[in-house]
């Protein structure tokens, strides 16, 4: 980072524990912007897929062990299925190779899919939902473009919304305010994606109060 060109960003996913931020409420230094705090809505990922597949009980997490948002976000997702009853397996992910062969040893020890969000899961999004409706496992995912590479369900922020956001801190910054004095902000829109191919392929029929809530439908 450089201590003189202030920088903001739109949609980091851990700015502390990254150490782009000292905290969110005063970010120090010469950056601040709108962090996505993935680990804070994986209770209602969670949530939303149960109410998807009421019988769910053993539940796959795929997770790139190198980037330690992605770590956090495993962990928080492990903490929350415990509490409500469920089996988790770790498919840990460090490459692009790693990825048919962690999906290989499962072996009929899950019956969903969590992919903790990052930009080798999202890089690899077509591979991990092909391999994904291979297993008959519903998956679910925090970005709208994995539910459009095939993935059942998405729930996430809107990053359209975020970007847009990030422009009112370019502009107070202009006009000279400081990003040492501009607190991190969170999402205030999140965006639910359902996949009705992806679902049929899977043979499950949505919820009706699910697909009223979902924010877009893919046919």
């Amino acid at each position: 980072m450089t201590p003189v060109i202030p920088i903001v960003f739109a949609v980091a996913a851990d700015p502390v524990g990254s150490g782009l931020v000292a905290n969110l409420a005063r970010p120090g230094g010469n950056i601040t912007g709108l962090s996505v705090q993935f680990t804070d809505t994986t209770g209602k990922r969670l949530e939303l897929l149960r109410e998807f597949v009421p019988t769910l009980r053993m539940l796959a997490i795929m997770v790139n062990a190198g980037y330690p948002a992605a770590v956090l976000e495993m962990n928080e997702v492990q903490a929350t299925a415990q509490k409500i009853g469920l089996n988790v397996t770790t498919l840990a992910i460090k490459q692009s190779e790693d990825i048919a062969p962690a999906f290989e040893t499962l072996n009929g020890r899950a019956e969903a899919l969590y992919v903790a969000s990052d930009s080798l899961t999202d890089t690899n999004r077509v591979r991990i939902n092909t391999l994904a409706l291979a297993a008959r496992l519903p998956s679910m995912h925090g970005y709208r473009e994995q539910v459009e590479a095939g993935g059942l369900m998405s729930y996430g922020a809107n990053f359209p919304d975020l970007f847009r956001r990030s422009a009112d801190y370019v502009n107070k910054i202009l006009h000279g305010m400081k990003p040492a004095d501009l607190p991190v902000e969170q999402p205030t829109k999140f965006d639910l994606v359902i996949n009705l191919k992806t679902a049929k392929s899977l043979g499950l029929d949505v919820p009706p109060t699910l697909l009223a809530r979902a924010d877009e439908v893919i046919e």
